[in-house]
């Protein structure tokens, strides 16, 4: 891609090619499989034939809308039924009374009112879909009867709203980026056995759900074929069902492969523009896009691979450039997400203490635990960023100590901020889990660095934590996942300049060199401290 391309083309180009790959896709599947339908009938004539053809690639047009209205990279919650109807009311009474108040329009209400919307015109979109769809496939003269017509089409519709519930309930709408990256053809080809998989066990789903909705139906809308042509003819809408649910399940997947395929924000090397702003594009990338939007994941994906592997090490020693502002504004987009994440845990953490004597009490779940125990699956939401931008930082920090000329690295402040959010992110992420870190004085430790073992002066009476009080497997599972993630950076860390540290260990100096100054957003100072000998002893876990 050349740097002078707005980000705006990087998605359109890939919702572009998903079109294409579909209809390739869908075609491959769609004409074998019509052939086979129409094996030993009659031919159907050419309006037929040209109205299947157009309702087919209508439905899958109608699929690929409604996939661009719900398919996004971050799980946003959307409202409630309730919550959304409130949300509406407001709306139009304010439409029609006018109002200059805001306050029953916050920026999060409004975000889960249109996640909503967004999920109902999807089911909307599926149900329409679906209609067509089935229809293109098993509504020729050579399926159906003519009587029987809407009976069939009312069948799809009934598909088109299980599979998309199924869609929405599942949370399918999200893009789910691969840990490593692979060609998009042998990506497609690993997952086609699992999408016909699913697709069959939705077509059953789909095709009982229809059954028993056309027992209620009017006699003039069932099948009145003997025995045997129905069965025929039940067998035929069945495969007619399956045919299109891989086509769908074919179309999700695409989805999935093309936008969630690695982006190169970077001249091609040797250029001219590559010898004067190689950074520049990345970092307008990451400093101006709309947060949580597809190029700005794209952007920090790309930068966690540069920064991981050696392939492009041209790329990254651009970070290093000798004024050092390149890489402060790398490091400090990779540390503005973790700082975030630091503030909503210490608020949902804090938002859970009580004290012994509210214990009983607080057992009861009052509205205000629930929503502070959404702050903190909320908090978790951007767990793919956040695990990038950690990784970056852990592994753009070891590899300063090597690849940094001029040290900007150790001149800016850089590596004390990382290591000091980290740390600090750390403790807010053990403290969600549960794992209570209590500061130890300084006369515990010798001369030498070594911790004595002391006895546990913790109070009894001490606030539970929101994990003792209520195991939430959801919430429980990304905090682990992120602890690890944190862990292994400053580890990387640690790693790289193991030997400074334990000199400024021995010298007394290492919370001077390697913390900054200030009060933490979560814990104290000595905290942070202690936690730092754990690592650099390797007793951290």
């Amino acid at each position: 891609m050349s740097p002078s391309s707005p980000p705006r083309d990087v998605v359109k180009n890939r919702w572009l090619g998903f079109l294409i790959w579909q209809s390739i896709a869908s075609a491959a599947v769609r004409l074998p499989s019509s052939l086979l339908l129409r094996y030993g009938a009659s031919s159907s004539s050419p309006a037929a034939l040209l109205f299947s053809f157009i309702a087919f690639h209508l439905s899958l047009l109608l699929l690929s809308l409604g996939l661009f209205l719900v398919a996004t990279p971050h799980p946003e919650p959307s409202s409630s039924l309730p919550e959304l109807a409130a949300f509406v009311l407001r709306a139009s009474f304010r439409f029609l009374f006018g109002g200059s108040s805001r306050s029953s329009f916050t920026a999060d209400s409004t975000r889960r009112a249109w996640r909503a919307l967004a999920s109902a015109f999807f089911l909307l979109i599926c149900v329409v879909a679906g209609f067509l769809s089935v229809l293109a496939v098993c509504g020729s003269s050579t399926v159906v009867d003519r009587d029987s017509l809407v009976g069939v089409g009312f069948r799809g519709l009934v598909f088109g709203l299980v599979y998309g519930l199924h869609y929405v309930y599942r949370k399918r709408w999200i893009l789910n980026f691969p840990i490593i990256q692979r060609p998009l053809f042998y990506r497609f080809k690993i997952a086609l056995l699992s999408s016909v998989r699913r697709a069959v066990k939705l077509s059953v789903q789909a095709y009982v759900c229809s059954v028993i909705v056309m027992l209620f139906l009017p006699d003039q809308f069932k099948s009145k074929h003997k025995t045997g042509k129905l069965i025929i003819q039940q067998l035929q809408f069945f495969i007619g069902t399956i045919i299109v649910s891989i086509c769908w399940e074919m179309s999700h997947h695409l989805l999935q492969v093309v936008h969630t395929k690695r982006c190169i924000f970077a001249p091609p090397k040797g250029s001219a523009a590559a010898d004067t702003n190689l950074s520049e594009h990345l970092l307008e990338i990451l400093e101006q896009s709309n947060p949580r939007s597809l190029i700005q994941y794209l952007a920090y994906l790309d930068l966690c691979i540069v920064s991981e592997n050696n392939v492009e090490s041209w790329r990254r020693a651009a970070f290093f450039e000798e004024n050092g502002e390149t890489y402060q504004r790398v490091i400090n987009g990779c540390l503005k997400p973790l700082e975030q994440l630091t503030v909503r845990l210490a608020e949902g953490v804090e938002g859970f203490s009580m004290d012994k004597s509210d214990f009983l009490s607080k057992q009861l779940n009052l509205p205000s635990d629930f929503r502070m125990g959404s702050k903190l699956h909320e908090a978790f939401n951007d767990f793919q960023i956040l695990s990038w931008c950690a990784r970056c930082l852990g592994a753009l920090t070891a590899r300063s100590h090597f690849e940094d000329r001029y040290g900007v690295a150790q001149l800016t402040g850089c590596n004390k901020a990382v290591v000091f959010t980290l740390l600090s992110c750390l403790l807010a992420v053990e403290a969600c889990l549960g794992k209570k870190t209590i500061a130890q004085p300084a006369q515990l430790f010798s001369p030498a660095g070594i911790r004595w073992v002391t006895s546990n002066t913790g109070k009894r009476d001490e606030a539970p934590s929101t994990t003792h009080k209520k195991r939430d497997t959801a919430l429980l599972g990304k905090a682990y996942a992120m602890a690890d993630v944190l862990r292994t950076s400053v580890y990387q860390i640690v790693s790289g300049f193991e030997t400074d540290m334990q000199a400024n260990a021995k010298a007394s100096v290492l919370e001077k060199n390697w913390i900054s100054e200030g009060k933490p957003l979560y814990g104290t100072r000595e905290m942070l401290v202690q936690k730092l000998h754990l690592f650099l002893d390797y007793r951290a876990v």
